[in-house]
């Protein structure tokens, strides 16, 4: 048992031949660049025989290099669109299979003898083609992101289910876009006992229903996460599903137990397994996203304390009114602390904000409003930058937040929470986050909760170093700040 759970190829978008001949051409280019860098350019060693040597000579060994790496791709699932492959396991997949081709193509180079080849150029040949390939694979995916949020090639999700297992498939679907799944509705059976209840999606109850539910809702996909010992249902239900040319999946019982919480143990051959509930960080963990923290924080003070002392002095120049902020706000397990930002709204917004929420008629768990009048004119721009969250970093320093966890809420939002919503408190509130970097301010309320669920259950260093790099391009382009 690995701990992860096999997720379905997502449907292809572009014809399957497509890559495979832009890989071809990019090894005839990457064979041109390599020939210019060597006989033209003569980096790093010069040509010694005065006779110019032509380009053809090296277009068999092309093409028998196309060849070896086609093989070697299709062979380890390259051109297979697997959901959830990261860019990384891409490169990963190219390197190898240069590397191995590279060695085949040498090979033949000593039992073919042709009388003109260079080595040289051959170990530039498969650095380009490593270089073009994986860039190839990164503006694909850069596409593919963009047909992502114009609602292009999603594939169309109903849950059957809505206890700790569905819950559980929700928050990866809505915490994972790259897996392209839009989650249309759920099925709630009558079992389920939960409060929860995310607005954005749509309640189809009870399960009598789904038949009429899949004519109005046109899933692709139905995803049944019921008990296993309704196994007669569910044979029933998937039936219906089938009848209907839709796509079924099961989700064996044991998932609702997030498992990278579970550790096998063999004993004579009896797998054993043992589970750790959800809990927040300690011990080794805490410690290391606390170095993390602090260390960020002091290597980029060149670059944030100035930046901080010119933000302070504009908003002191703007008008009368105090250049910070302190607002209460909910941390860790709900321990209340004073959260420190700049000033962007008029000095007496807070008396302002119920009046302005009743009239707006939008969430008062996650209020904002692009145009809100107690913004000033810095205001708009500090925020527009995501400035206004810079003190941030004096709540890191003091270890009441984090860089990277759930927004801090407010208290009074803390007390319209759902149970299952307060589950976004179990660890150490942060200044960025996995609903910061997947649409900020756009994100509904529900769908930010299922993100930080997500984040909480998944915690890694690794996951906090990704979600900081994509916070970076986020705020450069202002996505979703007002």
């Amino acid at each position: 048992m690995n701990g992860k759970l096999s997720i379905p190829d997502r449907p292809t978008l572009e014809p399957r031949w497509l890559f495979p001949l832009l890989d071809a051409g990019l090894v005839l280019i990457a064979f041109l660049l390599a020939y210019s860098i060597r006989y033209d350019w003569q980096i790093l060693r010069p040509i010694l025989d005065p006779r110019q040597v032509g380009f053809a000579p090296y277009i068999p060994f092309a093409v028998v290099y196309s060849m070896l790496l086609y093989f070697s791709y299709y062979q380890n699932g390259l051109y297979r669109n697997v959901r959830g492959r990261n860019w990384g396991e891409e490169i990963s997949i190219i390197t190898s299979g240069v590397a191995t081709s590279t060695v085949i193509l040498l090979a033949l180079y000593f039992v073919l003898r042709p009388e003109v080849t260079s080595r040289l150029m051959l170990l530039y040949v498969a650095a380009l083609s490593v270089a073009l390939q994986s860039g190839l694979r990164l503006v694909r995916r850069m596409v593919l992101a963009y047909l992502r949020l114009q609602g292009i090639g999603l594939q169309r999700v109903l849950i059957i289910g809505m206890g700790e297992t569905g819950q559980a498939v929700m928050r990866v679907m809505v915490s994972r876009r790259e897996l392209d799944y839009k989650v249309v509705g759920y099925v709630r059976d009558a079992s389920d006992e939960s409060d929860f209840q995310p607005g954005q999606v749509r309640d189809l109850v009870p399960v009598m229903s789904l038949q009429s539910g899949l004519q109005r809702l046109h899933p692709d996909l139905v995803v049944i996460t019921l008990p296993w010992h309704d196994y007669d249902r569910i044979q029933s239900l998937a039936q219906v599903c089938r009848d209907q040319n839709i796509d079924v999946r099961l989700v064996p019982d044991i998932f609702q137990l997030n498992l990278r919480q579970v550790q096998v143990e063999n004993l004579d051959g009896i797998p054993l397994l043992g589970f750790n509930g959800t809990q927040s960080l300690r011990g080794a963990e805490r410690v290391f996203k606390r170095v993390l923290d602090v260390g960020l924080v002091v290597l980029s003070a060149p670059i944030w304390v100035p930046i901080f002392g010119l933000m302070a002095l504009a908003i002191r120049l703007e008008g009368p009114g105090p250049v910070f902020y302190t607002t209460k706000r909910v941390g860790e397990h709900g321990r209340p602390f004073s959260m420190l930002k700049f000033r962007s709204m008029i000095p007496n917004a807070d008396e302002m904000r119920e009046d302005l929420i009743a009239r707006s008629g939008k969430d008062p768990r996650h209020f904002k409003d692009e145009r809100d009048p107690r913004i000033t004119r810095v205001g708009h721009f500090i925020r527009r930058t995501s400035m206004d969250e810079l003190p941030n970093i004096i709540n890191v320093l003091k270890g009441e937040m984090s860089l990277v966890g759930p927004r801090p809420p407010l208290p009074s939002e803390v007390e319209s929470y759902a149970p299952w919503q307060l589950r976004r408190l179990h660890t150490i509130p942060g200044m960025t986050g996995l609903w910061q970097v997947s649409g900020r301010s756009n994100v509904p309320f529900d769908e930010m909760c299922l993100m930080d669920i997500y984040y909480i259950e998944n915690w890694s260093i690794w996951f906090d170093l990704h979600i900081l790099l994509m916070t970076v391009p986020r705020v450069l382009l202002r996505s979703g700040a007002y």
